[in-house]
């Protein structure tokens, strides 16, 4: 497997390129718009096509680069099916997975800091049938989670996104590795590491949101950093709704 992960440090924001070198077919999750040509050089250097482009959910903080590199990679730009947008694009369901060669990719919806929420699920087959590391996206961060508020119904999502990680993700094997969709820097949650990876032990024993009750988890999401600035905005721009001025 090929992984090369894209660190915006100003931003604290991640996004991912994975796949198969040997069959050539590979992925990007949450694409920043800035690096399209970027995703296109690494991939064609390593000899892989990009065939799917997956955003983990609608972003509020950044402007996707999801579409614009899908049409430039004639590859399928997905999104949970629940996702409100008005673009075209390839609807994810929990479970389903996605074949990049020997690279597998297991969908699940974990839904809590936006409703169409997923995290990927990611095996080599050349290194064995266990999966090797999950794409946590805004659900669960190093050290923190997801903030609940941006939908709005911030209590009753701080209740979704607690089952979410408890029913979905720590329920997978411990030494999976975690990469989450942003770190310190980032204002879509609180308290987060700058260190932009760990595994799911790691993260039960010491993330301090884990251990809480489900009412103590949501009571402890309620205090959150004021929303991004420009979120309405950029939400506009990735639904499809509204073209971003130059």
């Amino acid at each position: 497997m090929i992984f090369k992960p894209y660190y915006y440090f100003e931003t604290g924001c991640a996004a991912y390129l994975f796949g198969c070198g040997g069959l050539g077919k590979c992925a990007v999750v949450d694409a920043h718009e800035e690096d399209v040509d970027d995703y296109m050089a690494f991939a064609a250097s390593k000899g892989m096509r990009i065939t799917h482009v997956i955003d983990t959910h609608v972003h509020a903080d950044h402007r996707s680069g999801g579409p614009a590199l899908a049409k430039r990679a004639d590859a399928a730009y997905c999104l949970h099916a629940s996702a409100d947008v008005a673009l075209p694009f390839e609807p994810l369901t929990d479970g389903q997975e996605i074949e990049l060669g020997n690279t597998r990719v297991k969908v699940l919806h974990t839904p809590g800091h936006t409703p169409e929420s997923v995290c990927l699920v990611v095996t080599d087959l050349r290194r064995g049938a266990d999966p090797w590391f999950v794409l946590t996206g805004d659900t669960l961060f190093v050290g923190a989670v997801g903030r609940p508020d941006l939908p709005g119904r911030a209590r009753e999502n701080a209740g979704e996104l607690h089952d979410s990680i408890h029913a979905k993700l720590l329920t997978l094997p411990g030494d999976l590795e975690v990469y989450p969709g942003h770190f310190a820097g980032s204002a879509c949650g609180a308290g987060m590491s700058g260190k932009p990876s760990s595994t799911i032990a790691f993260e039960k024993r010491w993330n301090p949101l884990l251990s809480r009750s489900r009412e103590g988890f949501v009571d402890a999401l309620s205090d959150v950093q004021p929303k991004p600035a420009a979120m309405e905005q950029i939400l506009r721009v990735n639904q499809g709704r509204e073209a971003l001025a130059r």
